[in-house]
């Protein structure tokens, strides 16, 4: 049999009790979740996430277009240039970045939610994935280095590619926005 006391205490002496308490005692209580689930087509796996359920963050980080600016690329100047190299160097940049972008607002790749990936053309057989400029093969080359659970052959989080004719400058041939849960 268990009993309960209700102690009603008023002024300053619940003021110094409480004062010590909290001085004295962490209370934290915390648990965050993050369930991508695999997308299969015909028994096959998809290189892409179903969907990511989260549970428990503290909040989400919404970063923006990320593409692969040089050092001393000016977004004012509006000129060509600025940007680097091939597609396989502009996709290593912006995993890069978005890699120090999450970890300077408190989160990491292994909390990402939802990727959307922006390529620029040519499509030799009409659709995105026969761009040239679309590199799953130097992103699974990343994450295998930085974050294998996200590789395309693993449980990577959901995402869409998305074909475009031009993009902020004539030299960038990708851009991709990252969504991440913000843990406690």
């Amino acid at each position: 049999m268990s009993h309960t006391a209700v102690v009603q205490l008023t002024g300053q002496m619940a003021n110094t009790i409480m004062d010590n308490l909290l001085k004295t005692t962490t209370f934290k209580i915390s648990y965050m979740e993050l369930v991508t689930h695999k997308k299969f087509k015909s028994g096959r796996l998809m290189p892409w996430g179903k969907g990511t359920v989260v549970r428990g963050a503290k909040g989400v980080v919404y970063l923006c277009g990320n593409t692969a600016t040089a050092d001393d690329y000016d977004p004012t100047a509006r000129k060509e240039g600025g940007f680097v190299g091939d597609a396989a160097a502009q996709w290593r940049a912006i995993l890069t970045n978005i890699k120090s972008d999450l970890e300077e607002l408190g989160s990491a790749l292994e909390y990402l939610i939802r990727l959307t990936i922006f390529v620029k053309g040519p499509f030799p057989s009409g659709g995105v994935l026969s761009s040239p400029n679309f590199r799953l093969d130097v992103m699974d080359e990343f994450f295998a280095m930085h974050c294998p659970k996200h590789c395309s052959y693993n449980n990577p989080p959901p995402s869409e590619v998305i074909g475009v004719v031009a993009l902020a400058q004539p030299d960038i041939v990708v851009e991709i926005v990252a969504v991440a849960a913000l843990p406690d």
